[in-house]
Formats: C-alpha cells, structure tokens, sequence
C-alpha cells in the first residue's frame, strides 16, 4: 500500500477522479484499476497481481518506484494514460510480469533497452508512443508471442536477425523503417499476422516468406517495395488478408496465388501489375481482389499509359529473380467457401487503433 500511495504523490493529472478511490488500506476491494491474487510462492497470502490503467488518462512523470516496486504483478496495462520516464530496470527483477501494455502514452527516447534483457514478459505493446532510432536486434530474441511497436517514429533497417522472432502477432506498421524485408523472415515459423504497413521499406519480397505456412495476415502498404509478386505466397494455404497496396509491385499477378483458398481480402491497388488471369478475375468479380489503379490494359480505373509507360521506362531489377517463380511446396489449395463468415478484425489491425485491446 506504501507503494500505492508514493506512486499516488506523483500523479500530475487525474481528470476522471481514479485516485480518489486510493484510499483506506483494501487495495483489493477499493482501489480502482488494482487485482488481486494468491502469490504462486505463497497461497496463504494476498497480493497486488494485475492492474489495468486502461483509459484512465493519468499523468505521471514516471513509473520509477512503483512498477518494479509490485513484487507479484503479472500484467501491467496502461494503455491510453500520460506516463512518460523510461521503464524501471528493475522489472527485470519481477518474476511473473508476463503482459506489459504502456501503448499511447508519452514515452520517447530509444527502445527502451531493460527489454532487451532475459524477462518473462511474452506480451509487449508500446505502439503510440514517441519511441525512436532503431529497432533493436535483440527484441527478435526474445521469447515473445506479441509485439506491437507500431505508430512511433523507429528508422533505419530492419535487422539480419528478424527471422528469429518466435513471436506470433507482429506489427510495425506507421514507423520510418527503411531498406529491405530480411530473407530470414522465412525462419520466423511462428508468425501469424504481420503489419509492415506505412513505413519507407524498399527493394524486393524475399520469396522466403512462403514459407510462413501459419500466416493469416500479411500487410505491406504504402512502403516503397518493387519487384513481382513471388510465386511462393502460393505455399500459405491460411491466408485471409493480402495488403500490397500503394508500392512498386509489377508484372503478371500470378493464378496460384489467387487459387489461394482463405483470402478474403486481396489488395494490389497503387501498383504496376500488368496481367490478371481468369482465377485472379474471378476474385475481383467477388470484391476480393482490388486491383484499381495498376496497368491492365483490359480493366477499369487503371493507371493512364503515360504513366506506366514512364515507370517502365527504367530498368526493373531483383537479385535471384528465378527464385520468385519458384513455389517452395506443392501448392493444396481448399475449395473456396461460397459465403463469407463474420469474423472479429486481425488483432493486428486492431493494434493500429489507439484505444486498449
């Protein structure tokens, strides 16, 4: 409770009047935003082991003496609040804190380095926050299943390791990451969505990434990536979402990746994509595939010749270029379900929202 009532001396700003429910000494019962538990080590006791700040807008200048003074806490949430100072060293001290959220909120400076160290921690949201420089190597060894960075301001290249991550929900979407997609995102077996949109990401896919055969979701928007779409997305049978939007991307768009059974939503718009085959046509005849804006002579509301004819002006290069026709599987696409389940949004597209998830 000492700790409670230290952290409550330095809240600046509590516009819905949380605090106020601070007092007295059952934090269990009273205190709002705080859960208890039995200790894992000790079942005769009751301790502080969860506390969900989620959307209580509270200011504070740190978490320095509060955080890492919860000796039991599991899951810290804290999502949409004011918290700035950098993250306490000592949680690497606390041996249950599994799930840390600090997402929009006023944090800045580098990736917060104490993370980078062995922790429990398995879940890790610091999307919305003012984060910068780059992304450290070593967050792609860490034994995480979620990782949410996204909507900072991270530059510079994505590291050779990325393909490490055993993480299953990745998003850096809206940073400033530049240069190329690392081949070794093919060792990232685990993966099942990943949000790169909206970044400075340039040269070619790595036809690497067919074999993610778990991915749902998979989303380059709005980056600056050329090159022909690699045949081996063929190989990810689980595929729903396809964002290749707003790019460089040309060439023919290849049959067996539309046969793809899941896709649901299947986007190539602000491209160069010269050719569509009857498969790919038949999506876009369902509203699955968007293709507006490329330069198919054949179809509606393409790209004007001249604009075309300038970008293939200038010479198109990728490295390994046969390797983009190669299918790394044989392709066993389901049959297509004739209707279209409902279906909650990927969690990663939620975490492009600001709000807790």
């Amino acid at each position: 409770m000492k700790v409670i009532q230290k952290f409550k001396g330095t809240i600046t700003s509590d516009p819905l009047g949380i605090t106020k429910t601070w007092v007295g000494s059952d934090v269990c019962g009273n205190y709002k935003g705080f859960f208890c538990d039995t200790p894992p080590d000790n079942h005769s006791a009751t301790a502080v082991a969860s506390i969900d700040f989620n959307g209580f807008q509270l200011g504070a200048p740190t978490l320095q003496g509060f955080l890492d003074e919860l000796p039991d806490l599991a899951l810290f949430h804290a999502n949409s609040n004011n918290f700035s100072g950098t993250i306490p060293d000592k949680i690497l001290k606390l041996p249950y804190l599994y799930e840390l959220d600090i997402s929009n909120n006023k944090f800045s400076g580098a990736f917060p380095s104490v993370l980078l160290f062995p922790n429990n921690i398995t879940f890790l949201d610091i999307r919305f926050n003012f984060f910068s420089g780059s992304v450290p190597s070593q967050i792609f060894s860490r034994q995480l299943d979620v990782l949410f960075i996204n909507n900072n301001n991270f530059k510079a290249k994505l590291p050779a390791n990325f393909g490490n991550t055993p993480v299953l929900f990745l998003s850096l979407a809206n940073n400033k990451l530049t240069g190329q997609i690392p081949s070794s995102i093919g060792k990232a077996s685990s993966l099942i969505e990943i949000l790169f949109l909206n970044n400075q990401l340039s040269g070619c896919l790595p036809y690497e990434i067919g074999y993610l055969k778990g991915l749902t979701l998979f989303d380059v928007g709005n980056n600056r990536l050329t090159g022909p779409l690699p045949c081996s997305f063929a190989c990810l049978d689980k595929l729903e979402q396809l964002n290749l939007a707003g790019n460089f991307f040309y060439g023919p768009v290849p049959e067996v990746v539309c046969a793809l059974g899941n896709l649901e939503n299947f986007t190539l718009s602000g491209n160069y994509f010269t050719e569509v085959g009857p498969i790919c046509r038949n999506l876009i005849s369902r509203g699955i595939l968007n293709l507006k804006n490329n330069c198919v002579l054949d179809l509606p509301f393409q790209r004007s010749p001249i604009d075309c004819a300038m970008f293939f002006s200038r010479p198109r290069w990728c490295p390994f270029l046969q390797s983009y026709y190669t299918i790394p599987c044989k392709p066993s696409h389901s049959p297509r379900a004739s209707t279209r389940q409902s279906k909650a949004p990927p969690l990663t597209h939620s975490s492009l929202i600001k709000h807790r998830l």
